[in-house]
C-alpha cells in the first residue's frame, strides 16, 4: 500500500505516516490537509477579504473591529 509521511513545520521531529489504499488516496489526504492548514485559510482569508472589498467597496471585517489587524496583512516571512 502507499505510504506518505507528513511533517510539520512547528515540530520537525515528529513525523506522521499514513498508509492509504492507492496513490489516489494519498493525495487526497496529502490535499485535504493543506487546505486545513492555517496558513491556506489565512491565504483565503485576505483573497476574498480583497475581493469582497473590491466588489463592495466595503471591508467585510469592518464590523468585527479587525480591519487594520497586522496579523491578517500578507508580509514577507524573515
Amino acid at each position: 500500500f502507499p505510504l506518505s509521511l507528513v511533517g510539520f513545520i512547528e515540530e520537525p521531529e515528529r513525523k506522521y505516516c499514513f498508509e492509504c489504499d492507492s496513490e489516489k488516496q494519498c493525495q487526497e489526504w496529502i490535499e485535504a490537509l493543506k487546505r486545513a492548514s492555517y496558513e491556506f485559510m489565512r491565504r483565503s482569508l485576505i483573497f476574498y477579504r480583497n475581493e469582497i472589498q473590491k466588489m463592495t467597496g466595503k471591508d467585510p471585517l469592518e464590523q468585527y473591529g479587525i480591519s487594520e489587524e497586522a496579523r491578517f496583512q500578507l508580509g514577507t516571512r524573515k
